[in-house]
């Protein structure tokens, strides 16, 4: 792909798993380290346009999460610790100590976010600066859960029913369900993404075994994510790191919730932030207004 020329997609074995990850081509240059989590139902593409952007100031790392793109997609157990965020989270540690670094900048957007976060609470010597993109904390969305939220976020309480009814029921026909959930949360349409990042959505979200990690990502937030976050608010743990929230003026976390009063109760340094002028993907759709503030807060280390 043209936008990642600077880049090679490369395989890491991590946390006893494949991890495919774009790094730069030219190898870590001693720039500051940025790595950027993507979301659902998207892969690492997702960074294109913001990685042209940010890649002359950073060393960006782009992974794709375990369940997405070309990564390793374990089957789901029991208590859905596969796909927990915590497991998640080793994943990123792992592929940081794979490429020698030891300290990093962390973004993440959506479900990336949610990895980002945890992160930062189970690892917090590795994360110098933490940015998250369009989310509230999962546990006050789920506690926050109304009508409006449940009708606008259904996706949350139908990829949680057991396996393997939404499986089935998102594989007879993958396709239009993927680009609905492309289109929605105040996007108004997939008039936003570019044709190749179509077309990688496409090839990684229409497969069986894709379709089955992104329903146990969401059965683990609904079930063991929200024991380590009772845990760790229980254990008043909160973020160390200053903390930058970017989240979208027509999505639904800004109808529905204060992301930067929530985030500002979980961090125990600096949290700023701002709703920027697009729906749910920000970094597709105001790719210059995302990647600006995040050039601005991961240079100052």
């Amino acid at each position: 792909m043209s936008w990642f020329d600077d880049f090679e997609l490369r395989d890491f074995s991590v946390n006893r798993i494949r991890l495919a990850a774009r790094v730069p081509r030219a190898g870590m240059r001693g720039k500051p380290v940025l790595i950027l989590l993507h979301g659902f139902p998207q892969t690492h593409v997702m960074w294109h346009r913001v990685a042209k952007s940010l890649s002359p100031d950073f060393d960006l790392v782009l992974p794709d999460l375990r369940g997405y793109g070309d990564s390793a997609k374990p089957v789901g157990d029991k208590e859905h610790l596969n796909y927990s965020k915590r497991t998640m989270a080793n994943d990123i540690v792992g592929l940081a100590d794979a490429l020698g670094v030891q300290r990093f900048g962390l973004g993440g957007h959506d479900r990336g976010g949610r990895v980002a976060h945890r992160l930062a609470l189970d690892h917090p010597s590795r994360v110098s600066h933490l940015c998250v993109m369009d989310i509230a904390p999962t546990l006050d969305m789920y506690a926050a859960t109304n009508f409006d939220f449940a009708q606008a976020y259904y996706h949350w309480f139908h990829l949680t029913q057991p396996a393997p009814l939404p499986e089935q029921m998102i594989g007879g026909n993958p396709l239009p369900y993927l680009h609905k959930k492309l289109g929605g949360w105040g996007t108004g349409g997939t008039q936003h993404l570019e044709s190749q990042a179509l077309a990688e959505y496409e090839r990684c979200f229409c497969k069986p075994e894709t379709i089955h990690a992104l329903c146990e990502d969401y059965r683990a937030s609904a079930s063991i994510d929200l024991v380590h976050d009772r845990a760790s608010r229980e254990r008043g743990e909160k973020i160390a790191c200053d903390t930058l929230v970017l989240w979208g003026a027509k999505g639904v976390v800004h109808k529905m919730f204060d992301p930067l009063k929530l985030w500002q109760a979980q961090c125990a340094a600096q949290v700023t932030g701002q709703a920027l002028d697009s729906g749910h993907f920000n970094a597709e759709e105001q790719p210059d207004e995302t990647a600006r503030p995040c050039s601005i807060f991961f240079a100052d280390r």
